[in-house]
């Protein structure tokens, strides 16, 4: 499957970054080009410039609202964020559209962080527009919530936050939500985890888009899971993980069928792997929530087979009893046994349920908050009324 990316605001253009230099990766291992498009698009000049892997031309490093800014973003006000966009989207547009291999894309991908000002407000604008403007072409929004320092001392951020996602839930497709806390280690440096974390990010999607995209005959599976499995599996809030297992050895393998132990080794192996995947879902759920979902097992060919195929799947039944599973192999080679896994259509997640609670309480807090201002200006003014001006 290809995407055209782009980023919005600070966390998006690094995330962004990433996957860009996942398509390198990809041209060079895999002989594919995964993302026709790679682009970020901010309002804060000093953000665009510090990317590396999205070249420097002007419409890959797309820089908005620099009358209204001066090039120094919105202060993470996301309202400011969305009437620029509404007011430049044609910019936008031509970004895509001036790629020749663009309209090679099955469909889109928008990159923002919920809690700023550029991308939260960008990203719900630009998905709606570009879903009119491509009815034929899915697009997707990557939303990555705020760590829960960022939530506990900043309220405008939980309000971002919930704004953006409603606004995301209604514009998009699906939107996959990328939860920065669970991806945190806080025995790193900032720059260096933020670093990680945008490549935990991006990483279960590396295997994901290639699998369709393979043309070398021994790296086809016996079930390929393409684009129209991916389109068909993503709808409303989606999650993502990728779990591994190191692969047994050559001496052992599913072909031994009449080796009770060998089997069985090879099928604790996979759902290691599985269980690795679902406990590093980028987003805290309910499996049985989800309506739809995918799995992917990449690794030695004799690892990938139809037999731990169905033996994965009926344990991902079991996991989401409700959803309806599409499923595929990737025979990579390599020594490790990979699944990626992917929930849709899920019907509730509680993180979400919090932003929204929280944001609705803030609402009121904030027209006290406000009206407790005025109030104390109108006592200053009436203070001062009778004093002379020197203007």
């Amino acid at each position: 499957m290809k995407l055209n990316v782009m980023g919005f605001g600070q966390c998006g253009g690094r995330v962004a970054d990433e996957f860009a230099r996942m398509n390198s990766f990809a041209r060079g291992t895999r002989h594919t080009e995964l993302f026709p498009v790679v682009a970020a698009v901010n309002t804060d000049a000093a953000d665009l410039s510090g990317l590396e892997s999205i070249p420097r031309d002007a419409h890959r490093r797309i820089l908005l609202g620099s009358g209204e800014t001066g090039g120094h973003g919105v202060g993470k006000i996301n309202q400011a964020g969305a009437d620029i966009a509404r007011e430049n989207i044609e910019k936008i547009i031509e970004a895509v559209s001036r790629e020749p291999r663009s309209g090679e894309a099955d469909g889109f991908l928008f990159l923002a962080g919920a809690g700023g000002g550029t991308g939260s407000g960008c990203v719900p604008v630009v998905t709606k527009i570009f879903r009119e403007r491509y009815p034929n072409k899915p697009v997707y929004d990557l939303i990555v919530l705020p760590f829960e320092h960022e939530e506990t001392t900043e309220e405008q951020t939980v309000f971002n936050t919930a704004t953006c996602l409603k606004s995301c839930f209604t514009a998009a497709n699906a939107v996959f939500l990328m939860d920065n806390q669970r991806y945190a280690n806080r025995d790193r440096a900032m720059l260096a985890s933020i670093a990680q974390i945008n490549h935990a990010i991006a990483a279960p999607f590396y295997d994901l888009l290639c699998a369709g995209e393979e043309k070398r005959p021994k790296h086809i599976g016996a079930k390929t899971l393409d684009a129209g499995d991916i389109i068909q599996t993503l709808n409303g809030w989606t999650v993502i993980g990728y779990g591994k297992a190191k692969a047994g050895g050559s001496g052992i393998g599913w072909r031994q069928k009449a080796d009770f132990d060998a089997t069985s080794t090879h099928l604790l192996r996979s759902i290691g792997a599985v269980d690795e995947a679902m406990s590093k879902l980028s987003a805290s759920c309910n499996p049985a929530d989800a309506e739809t979902a995918l799995y992917l097992l990449c690794g030695p060919a004799r690892e990938t087979n139809l037999d731990i195929i169905r033996d994965v799947g009926d344990y991902l039944r079991r996991k989401a009893p409700g959803a309806t599973i599409r499923n595929g192999d990737y025979p990579i080679g390599g020594d490790a046994l990979g699944v990626h896994v992917v929930l849709s259509g899920l019907s509730n997640v509680e993180k979400v349920r919090r932003y929204f609670s929280r944001s609705s309480e803030l609402i009121s807090e904030f027209r006290k908050r406000q009206e407790e201002a005025q109030r104390k200006a109108k006592s200053l003014d009436e203070l001062g009324e009778n004093l002379p001006t020197l203007l």
